[in-house]
């Protein structure tokens, strides 16, 4: 098109990370394909702003943000796009070559993923290009216009003070865990943080047994669980259901439209915990991979 402005690749630095949590808000509602959530940039605040502005990429026309990604890792990128350019030639043409070639400083060479909304162009052109999909993942979804039943246990809203015992049960119920009490405060600095909340639930000899964050982005949208988990020591009790019922309870009293979350299939476990809480499971979603060999141009 005559007089059409090139699409920009950028990376936001810690100033505009307003403006890429801002697009995120905007571009959830209810039906849309799982994407990258507000509350993913959220929890990965807990590395420090600096760290999360240097693992944002955004692509832009005219000053207009067209899709965000978030590099979850050095070789993966979670990648969302504005609904109404979902489909649009020229975006996912400078997807591809971005992604494709190391030197533009998105995705290394050698085997690397992408997450990218189902029914997306740049999805088909990666396909042409010789990507794979990968391991699936079930996405799950709880409207919250109706009742929330109570979940059964005591649950708490964990401020500063309590940021140990949150941390304490992440490391309890994730093998590997990395999250500290210096990473929790860093988290709930960022930007996101604003429109979230910690809970832990407790048992009746006073333990804290599993822990879940939730991420509005906003009345009206749907808010995402991410992460949740139940204390090795505790499991088999139903505390996992009870923690995710809270969840949606506090995602409802935020004014979230529905409660959504996405877990690896092979996780059958996690998958029944989300169903038993009363969120209904949606056609698996999976990953694009290249292999190690690269397939750049």
């Amino acid at each position: 098109m005559i007089g059409r402005m090139p699409i920009v690749l950028g990376e936001p630095g810690v100033d505009g990370l307003s403006e890429a949590v801002g697009v995120l808000r905007e571009w959830q509602y209810d039906g849309a394909p799982m994407q990258l959530h507000p509350g993913d940039l959220g929890w990965f605040w807990r590395f420090g702003a600096q760290a999360t502005a240097a693992a944002v990429r955004t692509w832009s026309r005219d000053g207009q943000i067209l899709a965000v990604g978030l590099l979850d890792g050095p070789e993966l990128l979670r990648l969302t796009i504005a609904p109404d350019a979902q489909r649009d030639e020229e975006l996912a043409h400078q997807l591809v070559e971005d992604v494709t070639e190391p030197e533009r400083g998105v995705l290394p060479e050698g085997k690397v993923n992408i997450e990218a909304p189902m029914g997306a162009l740049v999805q088909d052109l990666l396909f042409e290009d010789g990507w794979s999909v990968d391991e699936p993942w079930t996405p799950l979804r709880r409207d919250l216009t109706g009742p929330v039943k109570d979940p059964g246990v005591r649950i708490e809203v964990i401020g500063p003070e309590q940021a140990h015992v949150r941390t304490a049960v992440q490391r309890a119920s994730f093998d590997g865990s990395t999250f500290t009490d210096e990473r929790w405060h860093a988290m709930a600095a960022g930007l996101p943080y604003a429109d979230a909340r910690c809970l832990v639930a407790y048992d009746d000899q006073g333990d804290a047994v599993a822990a879940v964050t939730v991420w509005s982005a906003g009345p009206g949208r749907p808010g995402l669980l991410e992460p949740m988990g139940v204390h090795r020591e505790h499991r088999g009790h139903g505390y996992g259901e009870a923690i995710t019922v809270a969840a949606a309870t506090v995602l409802q009293e935020l004014g979230s439209s529905s409660a959504i979350v996405c877990t690896p299939s092979l996780n059958v476990g996690a998958v029944a915990t989300y169903k038993s809480a009363g969120f209904q499971q949606l056609p698996e979603i999976r990953d694009l991979n290249r292999d190690a060999v690269s397939l750049s141009l």
